[in-house]
């Protein structure tokens, strides 16, 4: 551990603010040993038919088209998820008011994000009859996507920045703020490129009452893309007790296995694990190369599961139908 990693994990035992007094993830740990996450937002949202190839991707459909991205929590939702995440992760003030939004109106999408996420929660609880003896209350997770997203250039995979740690913890503050105060059940911020970003949401995350996970979107099976240890990173935000839970997304799944192994060495909290399909995004043309390769996500998601992973699912490139063969796979975990 290098010496200004060792003393950020040092001073963050200590936070301004205590942990939050509930675990929103331990009722489904508890009656299961698993949490099974969603998949793609957008993925799904282009197969609908709607052009993401904008700075705002998914979050442009927070004004355009919000019932949407209401239809693709629900499939989620039915495919067996127990969490949803937002369509907040390339949403920021920034970039809102990039597109000549209001500092007010950036605000309100931000919140809007929230409430149609439990706008389908709440329908699908409600129609599935409320019935707790097959599964629990599912889940919102407010999604904060990295710097690099808000960049529209595919950093979110160099990490490459032109801010320094205190500056990518000003950048995420009063979007993380907005959020939880929105009302989602926990935060979670995810494709993380950059040890600095990693330091930056710690010193942010320790201030903040509510409980998070942190998911790195890695290069190989030690390291983050700007070349940070990917245990060094690990070790970081673990060390915050708002974090209820570390891991990866958005890497290829081949990496998965020894990232995991890697993370279960450095921390005895949940892993987080919902990889992409494989491919490679290309910033300049704004899609993903590459084939995917044909997995069995059911069979990944039980060696992750082996491999200490507790919340499973998928990012890019993946469907309802990953998801729902990741429920089937671990059901009886």
């Amino acid at each position: 551990m290098g010496r200004e990693t060792g003393a950020v994990a040092k001073e963050l035992h200590s936070p301004l603010v205590p942990p939050p007094d509930r675990d929103p993830l331990e009722p489904f740990l508890a009656a299961g040993g698993v949490v099974v996450l969603d998949g793609g937002l957008a993925t799904e949202l282009e197969r609908d038919g709607f052009d993401l190839a904008h700075p705002l991707w998914s979050a442009r459909l927070l004004q355009e088209a919000p019932q949407a991205i209401v239809a693709v929590h629900r499939a989620y939702l039915e495919a067996g998820a127990d969490v949803i995440g937002t369509a907040s992760y390339q949403a920021t003030i920034e970039g809102f008011r990039r597109e000549g939004l209001s500092p007010t109106e950036a605000a309100e999408l931000l919140r809007r994000s929230v409430t149609l996420a439990q706008q389908a929660r709440d329908e699908f609880w409600s129609a599935a009859g409320g019935d707790r003896t097959e599964r629990l209350r599912p889940l919102v997770a407010a999604s904060i996507g990295p710097y690099g997203a808000f960049l529209a250039d595919g950093s979110e995979y160099t990490g490459v920045y032109d801010r320094d740690e205190a500056g990518l913890a000003d950048f995420h503050r009063e979007r993380l703020g907005l959020l939880r105060e929105a009302g989602a059940d926990l935060l979670a911020c995810e494709t993380i490129p950059s040890g600095a970003e990693a330091r930056g949401l710690a010193r942010l995350l320790a201030d903040q009452p509510a409980p998070a996970w942190v998911s790195f979107s890695c290069r190989d099976e030690a390291s983050l893309w700007d070349g940070t240890p990917f245990a060094e990173a690990v070790r970081v935000v673990a060390a915050v007790p708002q974090v209820l839970a570390v891991g990866v997304n958005c890497t290829a799944p081949s990496l998965v296995g020894p990232l995991l192994r890697t993370a279960a060495g450095v921390t005895p909290k949940p892993l987080v694990a919902y990889p992409n399909s494989g491919e490679s995004y290309d910033p300049v043309a704004k899609l993903w190369r590459g084939v995917s390769a044909a997995h069995d996500w059911g069979a990944l998601s039980a060696g992750w599961r082996a491999a200490g992973a507790r919340l499973l699912g998928g990012c890019c490139r993946t469907g309802p139908g990953h998801i729902r063969a990741v429920r089937q796979a671990l059901s009886g975990a």
